[in-house]
């Protein structure tokens, strides 16, 4: 689950992170009120969407010309202004695809005197299986670019699980960022801070980019960008709180429901399978014989005919989709299982689309005469290549 800037500086806030004072507004009409409460005269006016890239963004309404999601205002006028111009228009960036996602939220931000961006994040290093601190001296909106450039600019530092950050983690991630006087002094405080949010929160991603040092010499959290572990949210009613289901795709919250692993993708064949493996599998092999898959849906190894209902209305619901392949191969799951769910949904919601199934496993003659007594245009399919070939011979015919 992601959450907006503000709120993911909020939440750092609360641990003592250095943050700038800022106000969310919904409407334009907010836009004057937030700006007078800051301490000016700069301001920062921000799109707030769950992607990145949004200073580089365009406006689908604006045209080509016009400035991106992240602005500067020099007066109150202007943030009014700026306002008007990003509230209820589409924002596309490199990360939301050419759809883009409307703004329905902005954050009016004190502007602050910029000496040096830096980049600071935290993720888990499955490499070394603990939390590390991945940092650069080349902050800011570039630093895409930096990865795949110039990598030898990126430190990571894991940290110890037992001892947390020693002073010796925050000498190291201060050299890395070659941080002197008080930026180094900040130093000691922020990064403990930032991991013991990470922690306790039970963060996937915590990004700090750009991590500011100011003219006066202190840090800033410039932006921020939260991703928490969702199977970890029942510990965590603040943060699902925090929630914003504007910012995702109906088929996903749909699934989240019945407890789905779903994904929706830009292809246009739908997918329904049990196991993570076995559905990495098949969108491979839907690639390899020139089609691409419109979801990724893993439906688990215990999953009653109800949820594999469900999951095959959530994958029909997408205009998208062209046809849907079944690979299912029964282990806990049982194939005749899965086969009365699919019957059920196609009954339910109809079948406008080609239908390829393939079961494996166990109860799979059950399941394979459940589906053929079913009296619906279902193709069978022997195993996975041939039920690949089959449903994308289908949407070409």
């Amino acid at each position: 689950m992601n959450i907006h800037e503000y709120q993911a500086k909020a939440l750092l806030k609360g641990y003592g992170a250095p943050v700038a004072k800022g106000v969310p507004i919904l409407k334009v009409e907010e836009a004057e009120a937030a700006a007078k409460s800051l301490p000016g005269p700069l301001y920062v006016v921000k799109s707030q969407i769950h992607a990145g890239g949004r200073g580089k963004g365009k406006f689908k309404e604006l045209g080509p010309d016009a400035k991106g999601g992240v602005r500067l205002a020099k007066s109150i006028d202007e943030v009014v202004a700026h306002a008007k111009e990003m509230l209820g228009n589409t924002l596309v960036t490199a990360q939301t695809g050419e759809a883009g996602k409307q703004v329905n939220r902005l954050y009016i931000e004190d502007g602050a005197d910029i000496a040096r961006e830096l980049y600071c994040s935290l993720l888990v290093d499955r490499s070394v299986g603990r939390v590390a601190f991945v940092v650069s001296t080349e902050g800011g909106m570039d630093i895409e670019a930096v990865a795949h450039d110039t990598p030898e600019k990126i430190h990571t530092i894991a940290i110890d699980p037992e001892a947390g950050v020693t002073a010796a983690d925050v000498a190291a991630i201060s050299k890395a960022l070659e941080l002197t006087g008080a930026a180094a002094e900040d130093a000691k405080a922020l990064f403990p801070a930032l991991y013991k949010a990470f922690n306790e929160k039970d963060m996937a991603l915590l990004e700090v980019n750009p991590l500011i040092v100011m003219k006066d010499g202190h840090l800033r959290v410039l932006d921020a960008k939260m991703s928490f572990d969702g199977n970890a949210l029942f510990r965590h009613d603040d943060v699902k709180a925090l929630r914003d289901e504007s910012e995702e795709d109906s088929k996903e919250i749909e699934a989240s429901k019945w407890d789905l692993a779903y994904v929706a993708l830009d292809g246009n064949i739908g997918c329904m399978v049990n196991g993570a493996g076995l559905a990495m599998a098949t969108m491979d092999i839907i690639k390899l014989y020139g089609k691409e898959p419109a979801n990724f849906c893993d439906v688990g190894g215990g999953a009653g005919k109800e949820k594999v209902a469900a999951a095959f209305k959530i994958i029909t619901a997408d205009p998208k989709v062209e046809g849907i392949l079944v690979n299912i191969f029964g282990g806990i799951m049982r194939c005749d299982v899965i086969a009365e769910g699919v019957v059920a949904a196609v009954q339910e919601v109809g079948l406008k689309v080609p239908l390829v199934v393939r079961l494996e496993g166990t109860n799979v003659e059950l399941g394979k005469k459940i589906l053929n007594e079913s009296g619906l245009a279902i193709t069978a399919a022997d195993d996975l290549d041939d039920a690949a070939k089959k449903i994308v011979a289908a949407i070409k015919a």
